[in-house]
């Protein structure tokens, strides 16, 4: 069965919560490296997800991207 892209989202969010390169996010999201970049820049565009070098890209959850990802557990939780 194919996720929605809210679920994705909700995944990407939930991974980079404590800090997550890019490898990781595909490994643990269930992606591949094609699909991941869409959302990464876009979680990036929304303020959603901050990307900082040190010395590799790590991609961290904001405190937007915190209160988007509740509402979204939120949500699948009635719906699933």
């Amino acid at each position: 069965m194919k996720r929605s892209r809210d679920l994705i989202i909700s995944q990407i969010l939930f991974i980079c919560a404590k800090g997550a390169n890019k490898t990781k996010i595909v490994y643990q999201a269930n992606l591949n490296f094609r699909t991941v970049d869409p959302y990464l820049k876009l979680l990036t565009e929304r303020g959603l997800i901050n990307a900082k070098r040190e010395p590799n890209l790590i991609y961290q959850t904001t405190e937007k991207g915190e209160e988007l990802l509740g509402s979204l557990k939120a949500i699948q939780r009635e719906i699933y």
